[in-house]
């Protein structure tokens, strides 16, 4: 018996010391005040506003830790009034998502049925913890096989579907934003045939206007709950993409958003090249190891 609580207290210990080992492969900037601030600063930011983005970059180890950990820590303020939203999950396995929350299929059916991502590893932590704590979670990004029709045959390709197909999608014809965002998705696209880039940026339109209505439709059913979205860090960045779809849906929302990346400055940050970014701009250790 000795023996037993001896090894508890040993992994106890090694959790707790990886936890306070990754505090240091962080710095949480808050662009308005202008000072380093923690993650405490950031749930309390929250009392006054709707939805919280979390703009990661897919492979970033530190921010899925801080992911989690903010999220956990969202939970404990707001409690029951809190969703977690994930463009992990397609909108057309919301059920099966559902089902595995409330408990009648297991997690093999989850990975079976609901098309999850590579690393989902990385993820799965925040879906235990809704799971255990009966807490929503949406299902927001357009199932794939339909941003690859946007991509391949254009947005109007989209009007030939059935009504319900349809169901799973914003309504159509879906915006696509003009201005600083398509600007900044073109320079990605450099080089790339403009019919391709066309079609490439009629899709990425969809997936931002597919999320932003799966946040929209929810909060409409919902108003009282608060809602934590994480999203690739280009769908949220400046409160472009998915976030000023949102906006447009409902202008009376209060958004705060982060951004959240690895940088080679991490040890000396110049927080003036990033502050546009968001609300808050995190950093994280560029050395750390990432997750694939």
């Amino acid at each position: 018996m000795k023996g037993f609580i001896f090894l508890l207290l040993l992994v106890a210990g090694f959790t707790a010391s990886a936890q306070d080992s990754m505090s240091y492969r962080y710095k949480i900037y808050d662009t308005r005040s202008k000072q380093i601030v923690t993650i405490d600063q950031i749930v309390a930011d929250m009392a006054n506003a709707d939805v919280l983005f979390f703009g990661e970059e897919h492979n970033d180890s530190a921010g899925h830790y801080l992911e989690n950990k903010i999220y956990r820590a969202l939970h404990a303020a707001y409690g029951s009034q809190l969703a977690l939203s994930l463009e992990m999950f397609e909108t057309d396995n919301q059920l099966v998502l559902d089902e595995y929350l409330q408990g009648k299929i297991d997690e093999t059916r989850l990975g079976k049925d609901a098309r999850l991502w590579s690393n989902y590893k990385d993820y799965r932590p925040m879906i235990e913890y809704a799971k255990q704590n009966k807490l929503p979670v949406i299902a927001a990004n357009p199932p794939r096989r339909y941003v690859t029709m946007a991509n391949r045959r254009g947005m109007k390709s989209l009007d030939s579907l059935s009504k319900e197909a349809k169901a799973f999608l914003p309504p159509l014809p879906y915006d696509t934003l003009s201005g600083r965002y398509r600007d900044k998705f073109m320079e990605t696209m450099r080089g790339a045939p403009e019919s391709a880039s066309r079609n490439v940026y009629y899709s990425q339109s969809l997936w931002d206007a597919g999320m932003s209505y799966s946040i929209y439709r929810y909060q409409k059913k919902n108003r009282d709950q608060k809602i934590f979205h994480c999203v690739g860090k280009f769908h949220t960045d400046e409160k472009l993409g998915t976030a000023r779809q949102l906006m447009m849906r409902n202008k009376k929302l209060r958004i705060l958003n982060i951004s959240c990346f690895p940088d080679k400055s991490f040890a000396s940050p110049d927080w003036s090249k990033f502050e546009m970014l968001g609300d808050y701009v995190i950093i994280t250790d560029w050395d750390l190891k990432r997750t694939y």
